[in-house]
């Protein structure tokens, strides 16, 4: 009988370590990079870590890679993270996960502001009109890439269509359409596993220097029931007690308490990146809560993919927006600030708590077969959740107005129409053109849609 998971050799009394300050400062520069989604910025990482400064081997860093696939979270901030830890333990995934986002917090509290005061301006607002539609070519292009790297065989096609049904036609909770991917892939590997797609057994090839973590030991910081329990009840009371503290001085039905409460559920089910929990988030940020208005969801998305850092990040623009006009007492700058910074705080402590909690394990998992099934699966599964928000944008975007059709155990939500919009499909057509014929970047294709936004509003178009 042969073991799920592959022993590894046990790590040596001490390792040559990098000096905690070129750490930093690599960090740093790393985190200035980080635009173009989490392809981009792995590949920043992938340059920087593997191939010049050769920190971490290439077989390291798939490892690595591949267990922050499996969280929920941001894959790329999970993955500086667990380099991180790798290089300088605890303090070293601190730093490493968040210089990682902390630009893009500061640029998008910046962008976020710039939108509530000016953004009904015809200039700004028209700047906005042309970045909405282009949101659309590059949530498609999401789809195509996920497809052809997920989609190898008829069983996880049908894994990613019956998740856009049940997400698109019957309201499926999220949460509920990644858990039952994750056991189907888990259940195909253990009774069909002809149904999965089978690993390459080819080893990877990793030229140059021997790196500063070796590929072939494991990490001196060895898990045990102590650790576990200490890390679980820091990461818990840094997680919780900002909440709790709003929670008893505006009330349990303040915006910060909703909002805290809300992001807190949502960061634990953001399997797949942000594309995939963005439609779960903007239902029940537009529909439930009504921080902010459908079209709106897309301009927050559009700012978050001009900034560094993760696309996760969107979530900061909601909160700014819900709080700022449901401030409560305070007021409306200072609960939008306070707002976006909670929201910030219980998005990502998560993913820092996952890694750190589960790294010393994970190094001891190489190989483990339940998990890459059960990724496999909901991998398969992001691909229709991932599709269902791009409906989900282009119904909000191209069209001003939309109508619900229930019955039959459907809940599904048309657009009319007699409503749309012209200059909207126009942007979103010139996008698609440059996205995929002229193969233009994604920063270059919302910058040109701004541009076209912007001309057509100065023009007189309506852009709304």
């Amino acid at each position: 009988m042969t073991s799920e998971t592959e022993p590894m050799p046990q790590a040596g009394p001490s390792a040559p370590v990098v000096p905690f300050r070129t750490a930093v400062r690599a960090w740093f520069a790393i985190s200035l990079q980080t635009f173009g989604g989490p392809a981009g910025q792995i590949a920043v990482m992938q340059r920087t870590l593997v191939d010049d400064k050769r920190w971490i081997g290439q077989r390291r860093f798939l490892h690595a890679m591949n267990y922050c696939m499996l969280l929920p979270g941001p894959e790329a901030q999970q993955l500086a993270t667990y380099v991180g830890w790798l290089l300088h333990g605890t303090r070293g995934g601190l730093v490493a996960g968040g210089l990682f986002v902390l630009p893009g917090v500061i640029a998008l509290l910046v962008l976020s502001a710039v939108y509530v005061a000016f953004g009904s301006t015809v200039a700004v607002s028209a700047l906005f009109a042309g970045l909405a539609p282009a949101v659309l070519a590059i949530v498609v292009q999401a789809v195509l890439r996920v497809a052809k790297r997920a989609l190898s065989n008829p069983a996880l096609l049908t894994i990613a269509v019956l998740s856009f049904l049940a997400l698109a036609l019957f309201a499926v909770p999220f949460p509920v359409v990644v858990l039952a991917a994750g056991l189907v892939g888990w259940a195909l590997a253990r009774w069909r596993p002809s149904a999965l797609p089978e690993r390459g057994a080819a080893e990877v090839v990793d030229a140059g220097p021997p790196p500063v973590v070796p590929d072939d030991v494991l990490h001196t910081e060895r898990p045990s029931s102590r650790r576990t329990l200490r890390m679980l009840l820091v990461g818990l009371l840094v997680w919780g007690v900002p909440v709790g503290a709003f929670a008893l001085l505006t009330g349990g039905d303040s915006v910060f308490t909703q909002q805290g409460l809300f992001f807190s559920g949502a960061a634990v089910v953001t399997f797949g990146g942000a594309y995939a929990v963005l439609a779960y988030v903007a239902q029940q940020a537009v529909q439930v809560y009504g921080w902010l208005a459908p079209g709106e969801m897309v301009r927050g998305l559009a700012l978050a993919e001009t900034t560094p850092g993760p696309l996760i990040m969107v979530v900061q623009f909601v909160a700014f927006l819900g709080a700022y006009r449901a401030p409560g007492e305070l007021d409306p700058w200072v609960a939008a600030v306070l707002a976006s910074l909670l929201v910030t705080w219980v998005t990502f402590v998560p993913s820092f708590l996952f890694v750190l909690l589960g790294a010393p394990y994970v190094e001891r998992l190489r190989g483990n077969r339940s998990l890459s099934a059960a990724l496999t699966g909901i991998t398969a599964a992001v691909v229709g959740v991932i599709a269902n928000l791009g409906v989900y944008f282009a119904v909000h975007t191209l069209f001003r107005e939309t109508h619900a059709v229930d019955g039959f155990g459907l809940a599904i939500e048309l657009p009319d129409l007699g409503t749309v919009r012209p200059v909207a499909v126009a942007i979103a057509v010139v996008a698609a053109v440059l996205i995929f014929r002229l193969k233009w970047s994604v920063l270059r294709t919302l910058g040109g849609c701004a541009l076209l936004g912007l001309v057509a509003g100065l023009s007189g178009l309506p852009v709304h």
